[in-house]
């Protein structure tokens, strides 16, 4: 079996890009491609002459204000969750290209690993204090290093913990933002909220903040605590928090941070029906990244070609820029292993959309039925609707 073959570099794309200043659309290839691509090398690390992000933003007000880069970079899928790993040497020059690039805001989790993350994204960011923050979430249930799925713990005393060993394991003296990852049914949000305030007052965490919850409980919250910023998955694909969590944002002067923001890699353009994820890679397991789905979705990144090949754009630039556009207060968390992608993510800074552009871009893609779930039924469970 052919692996790659006609797959087209997004790197090499951009080269031309720039030279021809017309987009290419990145048609998926119809032979079985496997997502453990290429990871970043030190060949691939030169001098930072490449793109980067000049604009900053501010995540909360008053007291809660947090301000940062105008994209930040999520550290997750450096070693876990997605395929093929860079090696811990490789993986750490790659974020120091991110912050050399003008990244400072970076996200991690206990749970991503668990703890080998942090401890990966702790080396990593070694002798950058006061440059860059990092953020991190607790609230995952462990029993002896393994998670409880069916659980969360929010208690006080294990939210205490986790920031310990978050300080430990990142080697920092204060997280940036301290999340709870998911609401725990045991633990009122106030409690949580009094906790990381307490945790605030003794400057080992600097701001407040929740991910995948509902506008009740964010108002909850924000009674108690002043909340910096939300942390939800947010993309032309799943647009659930304009509803009530992002109005609710813009009156309390809460940032939103947008997780998966490309959609778990799909909105980029190199993921097809024949794609295989490699056994270590959660996408294998979620509906929307199952053949069928991924098939009928593909009209959706078809549209985002349509519309960015006449304006010198990626498919994964016009999502991260579309987002960008929605509000001020909105910093998107892009990961990748690629410094070609890096590249690209952080060139979507630069473009603006019109008002009649996102018009017309968002007309294209709602006329676009989306199959499948993002999460499978335990998963969507915690989040609140």
């Amino acid at each position: 079996m052919k692996k790659e073959q006609n797959h087209i570099d997004r790197r090499d794309f951009l080269k031309r890009t720039a030279l021809a200043s017309v987009a290419f659309c990145v048609a998926p290839t119809l032979e079985k491609v496997y997502a453990t691509r290429q990871t970043v090398t030190a060949k691939e690390t030169g001098p930072s002459n490449g793109a980067s992000v000049n604009q900053q933003r501010t995540l909360g007000s008053g007291e809660a204000a947090f301000t940062v880069s105008a994209m930040g970079f999520g550290c997750m899928g450096l070693n876990y969750h997605r395929s093929e790993h860079p090696d811990e040497q490789a993986a750490i020059r790659l974020v120091h290209e991110a912050i050399d690039r003008g990244v400072t805001l970076f996200d991690t989790a206990e749970s991503y690993g668990p703890f080998t993350n942090e401890r990966l994204v702790g080396k990593a960011l070694r002798g950058y204090a006061g440059r860059v923050s990092v953020t991190s979430k607790f609230g995952h249930k462990f029993v002896n290093g393994v998670q409880v799925k069916t659980e969360e713990d929010s208690s006080p005393a294990n939210i205490r913990k986790v920031c310990e060993n978050s300080l430990r394991s990142l080697g920092v003296e204060a997280l940036g933002i301290f999340y709870q990852h998911r609401s725990d049914l045991n633990t009122p949000i106030e409690a949580v909220a009094e906790t990381v305030g307490e945790l605030i007052k003794e400057g080992k965490v600097l701001h407040f903040g929740l991910c995948e919850v509902n506008a009740d409980t964010i108002r909850r919250a924000h009674a108690v605590c002043p909340v910096t910023a939300i942390q939800s998955e947010y993309h032309l694909m799943h647009r659930t928090v304009e509803e009530s969590v992002l109005p609710l944002c813009r009156e309390l002067g809460i940032g939103f941070v947008p997780y998966s923001p490309i959609n778990r890699g799909f909105l980029g353009g190199l993921i097809n029906e024949y794609t295989r994820f490699s056994p270590n890679d959660n996408r294998q397991t979620l509906p929307r990244f199952q053949p069928e789905a991924i098939r009928k979705n593909l009209r959706i990144v078809e549209a985002l070609n349509a519309f960015g090949r006449t304006r010198g754009y990626t498919p994964a630039q016009i999502a991260l820029a579309w987002l960008m556009r929605k509000a001020p207060f909105i910093v998107p968390i892009p990961g990748t292993t690629k410094l070609s992608h890096l590249e690209e993510n952080l060139r979507a800074t630069d473009i603006t959309l019109t008002d009649e552009e996102m018009r017309e871009l968002e007309t294209a893609v709602s006329a676009i039925p989306v199959t499948g779930s993002r999460y499978d039924a335990l998963q969507e469970s915690k989040v609140q609707k």
